[in-house]
Parts: structure tokens; sequence; C-alpha cells
């Protein structure tokens, strides 16, 4: 008798993807945000079937399009046989239930779409309850929509609600409970980060932090720079969890690097909020590593929004904040391109504002390294003249600070020149006393 395999793998959902054109989006073309959002689908392994324009000249309250809109795409879903309709924008819970009852389809929002992403992503405990976090706040205006029961009432009193509450008021209100005490557990996460931090500035390295949009390059380029292997795929939202390692730049100065969460355009307001805990990293980084798809059409578009997801972190008091932009992707620049890139970056170079990288082939990779250590290099130097047998406090000079000159005269003592952190400088002190 032959024993049939169960396949337990959930079904492929058959999508239409839509963009809604003409609400306040003049900065991106409607065509590379509707390629985007179809990536975003397939990101979920959704099959999408169409992807579509829809322009619209007012926003109709009750569906967003207006009526005639909401028949003709309601002919397009069907002849896709669409399970699932991905709207490129929000959608408030009136506008997405009527959508729904249009189109006879499950309609998902940019921002749950976002949010279904993440929660699919995140595995580190940390990312599994900023997601979970973001999305309750999400869901908590949307229990119209996604409850069947809502009108129902529930009777009884003491801890399963009051005489007469609707079971729509009992789920926001578990809802809400349950917030606070995520809440709770990411301020332990804040604080646990924090202590790390403090941790690392007694080492102390310096701290640098990628960002980018989303896609563009940023693991490929943190495994280039550091001979890791995090995961880096041609995938929207790629990583999701942040991961940390040490680099050695030049002249041995060694620093922590991170891989972060890739920015998106209209990210949604409960991920940037959820995910302070992670984003604080960025903020309290020594530098941070913008990177661009260069070879992108959209990329001065994504660079915008990068940038204004960074204004909504803070940085520490008495903190300058410094950003260097890095060009990625140069190798799949067409050859006019490219060289009106290395142009500008050339340029830019003397200012130390932008280098020009290609991550998958590594070219520019040295220049960016010594990049980097110019930019974080600015501890003070020290002169220090060290005897034939002081080898162990030389040997500390390189393994904690950067030696940028050494000789040795004829009766065979050390003159060095050397950068240490002042923590670095202090802890010397305390070891080598007779030197200083």
């Amino acid at each position: 008798m032959t024993q049939k395999l169960i396949d337990h793998a959930a079904p492929v959902l058959k999508a239409v993807v839509i963009h809604p054109d003409g609400r306040e989006q003049a900065s991106r073309q409607a065509a590379e945000r509707l390629e985007e959002a179809t990536g975003l689908a397939q990101a979920l392994d959704l099959d999408v079937r169409a992807a579509e324009i829809a322009r619209i000249r007012r926003v109709t309250p009750a569906t967003l399009f207006g009526a005639g809109k909401v028949d003709e795409l309601a002919a397009l879903i069907r002849a896709a046989e669409a399970e699932v309709v991905i709207i490129d924008d929000a959608l408030t819970p009136v506008q997405q239930r009527n959508l729904e009852k249009a189109w006879e389809a499950k309609v998902v929002d940019r921002t749950g779409l976002i949010l279904e992403i993440f929660g699919r992503r995140a595995r580190t405990k940390e990312g599994r309850l900023q997601v979970e976090l973001a999305r309750l706040d999400y869901e908590r205006s949307r229990l119209v929509r996604t409850w069947t029961h809502l009108e129902r009432q529930r009777g009884g009193t003491g801890s399963t609600g009051g005489p007469g509450e609707t079971q729509i008021e009992l789920d926001r209100r578990l809802i809400a409970d349950r917030i606070v005490k995520l809440k709770g557990e990411l301020e332990e996460v804040r604080r646990t980060r924090a202590l790390h931090r403090q941790a690392r500035k007694r080492a102390p390295f310096p701290t640098v932090a990628l960002v980018g949009y989303t896609n563009a390059g940023k693991s490929t380029l943190f495994n280039r720079l550091t001979g890791s292997e995090v995961l880096a795929k041609d995938l929207l939202f790629a990583t999701l969890d942040t991961t940390q390692r040490t680099i050695k730049l030049p002249q041995g100065r060694p620093a922590i690097i991170a891989d972060t969460v890739g920015f998106i355009s209209d990210l949604p307001h409960e991920l940037v909020e959820s995910f302070r805990a992670t984003l604080e990293e960025v903020g309290e980084a020594d530098l941070i590593l913008h990177v661009r798809d260069i070879a992108s059409p959209d990329t001065d578009a994504q660079a915008k929004d990068v940038e204004a997801v960074l204004k909504q972190i803070p940085t520490p008091e008495g903190k300058t904040r410094r950003v260097l932009e890095v060009w990625n992707k140069i190798d799949l620049l067409p050859s006019d391109d490219r060289d009106e890139v290395l142009g500008q970056a050339m340029r830019h170079a003397t200012r130390q504002t932008a280098v020009a990288v290609s991550a998958w082939t590594g070219e520019g990779i040295e220049t960016l390294r010594a990049a980097i250590a110019g930019l974080i290099d600015d501890d003070p130097e020290t002169r220090l003249t060290l005897e034939p047998e002081q080898g162990e406090a030389l040997a500390w000079l390189y393994q904690h600070g950067r030696v940028t000159f050494r000789d040795t005269d004829p009766a065979g003592r050390t003159h060095v020149v050397v950068r240490l952190h002042p923590a670095a400088l202090g802890r010397f002190e305390r070891q080598f006393p007779s030197l200083i």
C-alpha cells in the first residue's frame, strides 16, 4: 500500500497589486512605486497575476477610488481570479471593508503588507516583540474589519468584561493590555541595549551603523567589510534583525559595525515607533553609512525617504551626527553613467561625504575603509618613547590604539605616535604609569 504524502505548505495566493496615482507622490514615479509594491507582494510569496496603476483625481472617503474605477478594477480582479488585492497606499478601516465587499477579495494596504513581511522575517525575540507591537497598534483601529463576531453581546462580570460589553470592546481592551505588556518588555530591551552600549564605550570601539533603502545592498556590504555571511538576497526586507560585527580599519583600528533594517517610503509610523529600540543604535552610532542603490532610477527619491526616517531618530545631546553616503552597485551602471558617478564621488571624497563602491565585486571597498577610518579616527595623538624592555607596552598600544608613526633610535629606544581614545589613554596611564 502506497502512503500518500501530505503537503502542509500554505497554498500560494493569487494577487493583484494596485498603485493609486495622484496623491502627493510627485517625488516618485508611479511605475517605480508599482514595481516596488509588486516586489513587496512577491516577498510574501504571493502569485502576482496583475499590477495596475489606478489614476485618481480626488479621494472618495468610502472607497478611495470613484465608483467607476472600483467597478473597472473589480473586472480586473475577477479576470485574474485574485484572492488578495494589494493597495499601495494607506487605507482607512472603512475603505478597506468597503473594497473587500465590492471586490469579494481580501484587501491589504501598504502598511498591512509591510507589517506582514516584518512578521515573517523577525527571528530574534526583540524583533518579534517589535513586530507584534506594531501589528497590534495597526489592528486596534481595524477590529471592525478583522472580526466577524463584533456585535455579539458578551455578558458576565469580572475579568471577562462588564454586563453587556460588546465583543469589539473586549477585544480592544485585550489588545490594549497586550500592548502595555509588550511596551514593558521592549523597555527592558532598551535598557539592555543601553548597558551594552556603555560596555562598548569602555572598550572603547567606535560604532558604525549601516542604513539605507530596503534592497540597497546593506547586507552584501556588511559581509564584504566583515567577512561574515549574513543573509543577503535580492529581496525587499531580507534583513530585519540587527547584526553586529567587529571590523579592522586601516592602521589596525577596530570598530563595531551594525547592519540594520531597511527603510522604505511611507514606512508605517507604527514600525518607526515600535523599532525605536533598534533605531536607537543608529542614533548612538559614531558614523552612519547611508547605503544607496546608485543604479536605481529612483535613487534620489529613496535617499530622501531614508533621510526622512533618520530625522525621526534622536541623536544624544552633545553628539554630532556624521553621515557618509555609500553609492553602491556601480557595477550595474552603464559605462557613461558609471564614469559620471565616479567623477561625482571623487569630488565628494574631498569633503568626506560620499564613496562609490560595488559591494558585490569589492570595487572601492578599500577606499571606503579609509574614509570610515578618517571620519571616526579623531582621537588625540600621544607621543611616547619606550625602552627596549618595554615591549609589553608597545604591544598594548597596537592592540588598543592606532600607531601612526614608529621609529627606533641607535640606543634601541622606540619612538611612537599613537592615537588613543581618552578612555583607553586612561587605562594605559594606570597600567604603565612610568611612561606618561
